[in-house]
């Protein structure tokens, strides 16, 4: 099976779209063809071809598969927000069980590299008592956590790492991005989720004034062996 990884972050507006599609810009540098999916976003735009989200469009473009919008992003919502919210205004069943069919045919076109973006963190609820977890768990993909460095950052990223190992994933590794630069004690806080996170650092992401994935991808390493 071609590597495919669910990216989940310590909170939402953390960058992990910002880290995914420098991720994906950096493997088909590396030779791999890439995918990717957003399965559901909140926060979308009226356009002439319908509902868009800047981050699943940014996804989009860094796919080197020809995949329509509405397999990247198959479930999209006007309001910025919770999705479970967003779904239940519009009258759409959002649960893992649709996310799940909607995320295969993605995984199925056998790119070298994908990646399935989750909606804020890792428990962000769906229909009934499901939340998006279960997403990862159904699709059995190894996670990435992108760590939103500012105050507060440690617990969260350690509650979500022990969150992650309960539901029985692998957390294959995970990226600093440097949200807020004048944190307090930044190398200290850096030093602190490096010793007490027990997966591998693919990345310290300094604050950028244009985080284009280019940019970005020069702090980044791919969560494969050998790259």
């Amino acid at each position: 099976m071609s590597p495919a990884f669910f990216v989940t972050g310590t909170d939402t507006d953390i960058g992990k779209t910002t880290i995914a599609a420098a991720w994906l810009w950096l493997a088909h540098q590396a030779g791999y063809s890439t995918a990717a999916s957003k399965p559901v976003a909140s926060g979308c735009e009226q356009t002439p071809e319908g509902w868009r989200n800047a981050d699943a469009l940014a996804l989009q473009a860094e796919c080197s598969l020809p995949l329509a919008y509405g397999q990247v992003n198959p479930f999209a919502f006007a309001p910025a927000i919770a999705p479970h919210l967003a779904a239940r205004e519009a009258g759409v069943a959002l649960d893992v069980v649709a996310l799940q069919g909607a995320v295969q045919p993605v995984l199925a076109a056998g790119a070298g590299f994908t990646l399935v973006e989750g909606a804020g963190g890792w428990r962000v609820p769906l229909d009934g008592e499901g939340s998006l977890s279960g997403l990862a768990l159904a699709l059995g993909l190894p996670v990435l956590l992108v760590v939103g460095i500012r105050l507060g950052c440690i617990n969260h990223a350690l509650l979500t790492a022990e969150a992650i190992r309960h539901d029985g994933l692998p957390l294959a590794g995970w990226v600093a991005n440097i949200v807020e630069p004048q944190t307090a004690r930044l190398e200290d806080t850096l030093a602190t989720l490096r010793q007490r996170l027990s997966a591998p650092c693919l990345g310290i992401v300094p604050h950028l004034a244009d985080p284009s994935p280019a940019r970005v991808a020069a702090h980044l390493r791919l969560p494969i062996k050998g790259h």
